[in-house]
C-alpha cells in the first residue's frame, strides 16, 4: 500500500510548476522552471479582499501587485460610467512594489536576491535567494480575518558570518475620497524599527498594512490577525477531512474549504457569502450562494458558513412575491435589486439549494423558518410548468450569454432535484401527509417530462438536449445525473468526458456555430459533471477526468483553486466554485444523500484501484462522525464512526448499485 501510494503521489505531480509539501501546502521552486510565469491569488476577511498577482522574469526577480477591496465602501460613480457599475462599485486600491520600504545597508540600497520558491498554504510566501550583502528576504502575505486590514511582513535574516546594520526608510501613505455614507480614508503604512544591527543567524520582520476607514472609525491596527487566520486555517483542516489515496485530490479539497469559507463578509443582510473574484463583494445570487456552496457548509461544520447561508435564504424569502412574480436573481451590493429581473431559473436553484442545506444542518427550528421560502419556490415552478410539463424560465444561470431557449434542462433538473429533497424535509417537519403526495407526484411527473421533452440523440449519443431546438451537446446535460435521473447516463457521461472535454474540464459546447462559444469553459459545469457521472455510477472515468483536472487546478499554471470561466474573468477564483469541488467528494465519491435531520444514504464509489478511502470530521446534523470505506472482496464496507473516540456507530456492506441507510 506504501508503494502504491508513492508512485500516485510521484504521478500526480510529474511534470507540473508546482509540488505538494508535506506541510499542506504546494511550493514552486524557482530554479530550472519554465520562466517568465506570473499568477494571482485571492485572499479574503470579513471586511477586505485582495488579489496578490505576482511576475517571475525570466532571470528570476519578482514584482507583486495587490488589489485590495474593501468591500462595505462604495466610491460614487462617474456621471459617464455605464448605469451597470454601480453594482460593482467598491473602494479599491492597486499597490506595486512602489510601496515598499527601503532598507540601507552599508550606506547601499538592500536590493533582494532573485526569488527561490513561492509557498501557499493559506497565504501566501515569497522567499528570495541570498543577496549581495547577506541578508535574505521573505515576504508573507494575507488578509485580516476581521479589519480593513491587509498585511504584508517582511522578514529580513542575515545569513552573513558578520553583524549586519540596517537602516529603515519607513513609508506612509494616505489618501481620501468622498463615498456613499461619509468620506474615506485609506493607504498604506510600513512599522519596524529604524535602525537595527543583526549578528549572524539573526531576524527582524516589518510590516505593511494596507487599511480604509469610514468617518471617525478608530485606527486600523494589526489586532492578532496572523493568529487569527492561522486559526481559521486550523479549522479548515480539523473538520471535514478527506483522506484518499491520491494527495492531489486531498490537496486541493483542503484548499477548497478555505477559498469556499474566506469569502464571507459583513453587509446589511448580515454575514453573507460572495463570490469574489475582483467582481462580486457583499451580494448574494441565487445561484451562487443558494444553490452552490450553502449546501455545503452543514457538512464542514463552518458556524460562519451556516449563518451566511440563512441569511442568503432570508434575504430571498423577504422579496418572494405574494402574486408569485419572478423572484429577484440576486443582492447586489448588499440590498439592491441587479439591473434586470431575468428570470434565470432561480426559484429552482433557491429550493434545491434551501431543501439541501436544511437537511444536511439538521436544525428544525431553521428548517421550519426556510419552509415558506421553499415552499413558495416550488409552487411558482408548478406555476410556471408549460404544456408538456417542464419548467418555463428566460435563461439559466449563463444569463443570456448563450441561447436557452424558453424552457431548459436546468430549471426543470434543479425543480426535480428539490422536489425530491422537499419529500424528505417535509415528512421530518410533519406537513401534511396530503402535500407529501402531491410533492411525490409532482417529481414522477417531472421525471417522466424531462425524459419525454429532453431526451434525445444529439451527435449520435441518446442524451438530451438543452431546450428544445437544441441540436448540440451541451456541458449542463449533466445536471440530471446530479439529481439522480439516470436513463440515459451512459451516453451522457460519454458525451461529458469524451466529447466536451478539454485540458480545462467539460467545455460549455464545442460544437456551436458560433466557434467564440467553442472556445468558453466555466468550471462549474465540470464539476457538476463529476458530481453527477460519480453518483451514477461511472467510477473510472470520472477518477480519470478528475485526477486530470485536478492536477492542472492545483498544480498546474494557474493555481491552487478552481476557477470561475475562460475568457470571461480571465479564470477568477470564485470562491462557491471551491465549495462545489467539495462537493464531488461528499455527494459524488461517497454519495453522501441526507434524508432526515439525522438520516442519510450512501452509495461510494471506490475505484477499482483503491482500498479505502474515508472522510472524518463530517459535521451534518451537527453531529461529528467519520465514514470509513474499504474493499472486501467484491464487496464495499462501510463504517461509520464517532469522530472522537473512534467508536464504532454502524457498519454495513454494500453489494450493488443501491446506496445503504444510516441513522446518527
Amino acid at each position: 500500500m506504501l508503494f502504491f501510494l508513492c508512485v500516485i503521489t510521484m504521478s500526480a505531480q510529474e511534470d507540473t510548476r508546482w509540488k505538494i509539501t508535506d506541510t499542506n501546502a504546494i511550493q514552486w521552486t524557482i530554479k530550472n522552471s519554465a520562466l517568465p510565469h506570473s499568477d494571482n491569488i485571492e485572499m479574503a476577511g470579513t471586511k477586505v479582499a485582495g488579489i496578490v498577482s505576482y511576475d517571475v522574469d525570466k532571470d528570476g526577480n519578482l514584482q507583486i501587485a495587490r488589489q485590495l477591496f474593501y468591500p462595505q465602501l462604495h466610491p460614487h460613480i462617474k456621471e459617464s460610467d455605464p448605469s451597470w457599475y454601480v453594482f460593482r462599485a467598491y473602494l479599491k486600491e492597486t499597490y506595486t512594489d512602489a510601496v515598499l520600504p527601503t532598507f540601507y545597508i552599508n550606506d547601499k540600497q538592500f536590493t533582494p536576491g532573485a526569488l527561490k520558491v513561492i509557498t501557499i498554504n493559506g497565504v501566501i510566501t515569497f522567499e528570495h535567494m541570498e543577496s549581495v550583502s547577506g541578508i535574505t528576504l521573505s515576504r508573507k502575505l494575507y488578509p485580516s480575518p476581521d479589519q480593513r486590514l491587509f498585511i504584508e511582513e517582511l522578514h529580513l535574516v542575515n545569513t552573513s558570518n558578520t553583524a549586519i546594520t540596517i537602516n529603515y526608510e519607513g513609508i506612509s501613505n494616505t489618501q481620501s475620497k468622498q463615498g456613499i455614507g461619509g468620506a474615506f480614508t485609506y493607504g498604506v503604512q510600513s512599522h519596524g524599527n529604524k535602525n537595527m544591527t543583526l549578528q549572524p543567524g539573526d531576524a527582524t520582520t516589518y510590516q505593511l498594512h494596507f487599511t480604509a476607514q469610514l468617518n471617525e472609525e478608530p485606527t486600523v491596527v494589526d489586532d492578532h490577525s496572523l493568529e487569527k487566520r492561522t486559526r481559521f486555517l486550523e479549522a479548515m483542516q480539523q473538520n471535514l477531512i478527506l483522506e484518499t489515496p491520491n494527495p492531489v485530490f486531498n490537496q486541493l479539497f483542503e484548499f477548497s474549504k478555505i477559498r469556499a469559507s474566506e469569502s464571507i463578509f459583513d453587509s446589511k443582510l448580515g454575514r453573507i457569502h460572495s463570490p469574489g473574484g475582483g467582481r462580486y463583494y457583499v451580494g448574494i445570487w441565487a445561484n451562487d450562494q443558494a444553490e452552490y456552496v450553502s449546501a455545503f457548509f452543514p457538512y464542514l461544520g463552518y458556524d460562519i458558513g451556516n449563518e451566511s447561508a440563512m441569511n442568503c435564504y432570508r434575504a430571498f424569502d423577504r422579496v418572494k412575491s405574494p402574486d408569485y412574480e419572478a423572484i429577484q436573481y440576486a443582492f447586489e451590493v448588499e440590498e439592491r435589486k441587479p439591473p434586470s429581473l431575468l428570470d434565470r431559473g432561480d426559484a429552482a436553484m433557491i429550493a434545491y439549494g434551501a431543501t439541501q442545506y436544511a437537511l444536511a444542518r439538521g436544525d428544525r427550528k431553521e428548517a421550519e423558518e426556510l419552509w415558506d421560502l421553499i415552499e413558495w419556490s416550488l409552487a411558482y415552478n408548478d406555476r410556471n410548468l408549460n404544456e408538456e410539463g417542464v419548467v418555463k424560465s428566460q435563461s439559466d444561470e449563463m444569463e443570456g450569454r448563450i441561447e436557452t431557449g424558453n424552457a431548459n434542462l436546468s430549471t426543470s433538473s434543479l425543480y426535480y432535484g428539490a422536489l425530491t429533497n422537499a419529500i424528505y424535509l417535509a415528512k421530518e417537519l410533519d406537513k401534511p401527509s396530503k402535500l407529501i403526495a402531491k410533492y411525490t407526484k409532482d417529481a414522477s411527473q417531472l421525471k417522466t417530462a424531462i425524459e419525454h421533452y429532453f431526451g434525445a440523440t444529439i451527435e449520435g449519443l441518446d442524451t438530451y438536449k438543452y431546450y428544445k431546438e437544441h441540436t448540440t451537446l451541451r456541458h449542463w446535460i449533466c445536471l440530471p445525473l446530479v439529481v439522480d435521473i439516470n436513463d440515459r447516463a451512459a451516453a451522457t457521461t460519454e458525451a461529458l468526458f469524451d466529447r466536451l472535454w478539454t485540458d480545462n474540464g467539460v467545455h460549455v459546447e464545442k460544437n456551436n456555430p458560433d466557434k467564440k462559444v467553442s472556445e468558453i469553459f466555466w468550471d462549474r459545469g465540470t464539476l457538476y459533471a463529476l458530481r453527477g457521472a460519480l453518483r451514477a455510477g461511472a467510477t473510472e472515468q470520472s477518477i480519470e477526468r478528475l485526477a486530470q483536472f485536478s492536477k492542472t487546478r492545483l498544480l498546474g499554471e494557474r493555481v491552487p483553486y478552481v476557477v470561475e470561466a475562460f475568457p470571461e474573468g480571465g479564470m477568477a477564483h470564485l470562491s462557491a466554485e471551491s465549495g462545489l469541488y467539495c462537493r464531488v467528494f461528499t455527494e459524488g465519491l461517497f454519495g453522501i444523500t441526507p434524508t432526515g435531520f439525522d438520516s442519510f444514504t450512501i452509495q461510494p464509489r471506490l475505484p477499482k484501484d483503491w482500498n479505502e478511502m474515508a472522510l472524518r470530521h463530517i459535521r451534518l446534523f451537527g453531529k461529528d462522525f467519520d465514514i470509513e470505506v474499504t474493499r472486501n472482496g467484491a464487496k464495499i464496507n462501510v463504517a461509520i464512526k464517532d469522530a472522537n473516540s473512534g467508536k464504532l456507530i454502524s457498519k454495513k456492506k454494500i453489494k450493488g448499485e443501491n446506496p445503504v441507510s444510516f441513522k446518527i
